[in-house]
């Protein structure tokens, strides 16, 4: 039965179980199949550390690098990949059963910015009081919403109810592919005049 570890626990040096492991250089080359302790007198000489990358291979694969160095470079890429991350925020916009047309207008305006900048709007009807028994009103308020920014945004979640307020929430649509750069024509090229 083959023993997982978990990815974050990285064995090196004397962490090293394995009876024999399969050694790789710290310039690539193999080194061939040895016990460990070989392994970290030749890492020792070298004054690096011998780093068990391929546990579960038969025999772990090993290799002797400067530890300290590896796992600097391993914090500097995922450093990287988590800020080329795009956070996809939620954004709120909220309406009243009496918003009037241009509240109304001024949000929808600011609910397709939003879209275009790849955000997701929760589109949101407050109700107060007697309002309440007039949940049509606020069913009405978000489908004329999502009639309006049809061309920006889908629907993720379609019009539910939560304690007094009534929401959808809207996706941005994904932008559309580069528009095809227009062909370059050609002028055709008139043979200069031959000097007679």
């Amino acid at each position: 039965m083959e023993e997982s570890i978990p990815p974050t626990e990285t064995r090196i040096n004397e962490g090293i179980r394995a009876p024999e492991v399969r050694v790789i250089g710290q310039d690539g080359e193999q080194l061939g199949v040895m016990a460990p302790e070989k392994a970290r007198v030749i890492a020792e000489e070298r004054g690096l550390d011998l780093v068990e990358i391929a546990p579960n291979a038969t025999p772990p694969v090993c290799r002797i690098m400067d530890y300290g160095k590896f796992k600097f470079q391993e914090a500097k890429r995922e450093h990287a990949a988590r800020a080329k991350q795009k956070n996809i925020v939620v954004k709120e916009v909220k309406f009243r059963p009496r918003t009037d047309d241009h509240d109304f207008d001024f949000k929808v305006r600011h609910i397709i910015k939003f879209l275009e900048e790849g955000d997701k709007v929760k589109v949101v009807v407050m109700f107060r009081g007697r309002e309440t028994q007039h949940r049509d009103i606020g069913y009405q308020i978000i489908q004329d919403v999502i009639a309006r920014v049809a061309e920006y945004g889908d629907v993720e979640k379609g019009t539910s109810i939560e304690g007094r307020d009534m929401h959808a929430i809207l996706n941005a649509k994904p932008k559309a592919a580069s528009k095809p750069k227009k062909p370059k024509t050609e002028t055709p090229q008139t043979p200069a005049p031959s000097a007679e």
